[in-house]
């Protein structure tokens, strides 16, 4: 193999910068994405989706950095597929509303869904439930996407922020002293907060506002329709 065969099959290594640049560019601090013009810079986030597929997560990453990793596959991925089907008014109306398990991704020679990347190699290989506030689904009652790419630096700041902003938006919860009306998140992942009986007290963690212990729990109707500007 000559040296300029080696040079073209050097990987570029890992980088988060192309898509950083990307949400800043088409994502407000809402987390509403401007989709049509995103359309335009599909190939740049297609060549982002290439470098993941191309540095897969090794033994030797930290934690952050492989769960930064991973969310950023979860949304670069989520938002390209929206790309893919633009304009379309929902999620949902990709692959009969069954895209978090019939699209992979391949990375390191394993196919992987955005489900599997969710819930496995990401809330239960590292115990986080605040994965669910970092993960964005492209729908209107999603946490909102964080106009920034997630690295082994940020995440445990954001992880932090985007909770405690989430819980408080009146959008998404509405808190009280002696109720709470809560995201249909805390319902579908109840387990990785606790279980049904510790929602109560894990919003309390981030809640501004006082909650007694014996509040009830409510879930609020979940809103698909896009998180388009």
């Amino acid at each position: 193999i000559t040296a300029c065969d080696k040079a073209e099959v050097q990987v570029a290594p890992l980088s988060h910068d192309s898509f950083d640049t990307l949400l800043a560019k088409h994502v407000d601090v809402n987390g509403d994405v401007n989709y049509a013009d995103f359309k335009n810079d599909e190939m740049v986030l297609s060549a982002y989706l290439d470098l993941l597929k191309e540095n897969e997560p090794q033994d030797s990453w930290s934690d952050n950095k492989t769960m930064a990793y991973w969310i950023n596959v979860y949304n670069a991925y989520t938002i390209y597929n929206i790309l893919l089907e633009y304009p379309v008014s929902s999620i949902m109306d990709i692959e009969s509303g069954a895209i978090w398990t019939t699209r992979t991704i391949n990375i390191g020679g394993t196919d992987y869904t955005l489900d599997q990347i969710e819930k496995d190699e990401l809330v239960r290989t590292f115990n986080e439930p605040r994965v669910h506030f970092a993960v964005n689904c492209a729908a209107t009652s999603c946490p909102p996407l964080l106009n920034k790419a997630w690295t082994e630096d940020n995440i445990q700041q954001y992880y932090a922020s985007q909770a405690r902003s989430f819980i408080n938006n009146t959008t998404y919860n509405t808190i009280m002293n002696s109720s709470i009306e809560v995201s249909e998140i805390f319902n579908w992942y109840a387990g990785d907060f606790g279980g049904s009986t510790q929602i109560v007290s894990y919003v309390q963690q981030y809640s501004d506002t006082s909650i007694d212990n014996a509040a009830t729990v409510t879930y609020r109707t979940y809103d698909w329709t896009l998180n388009e500007q």
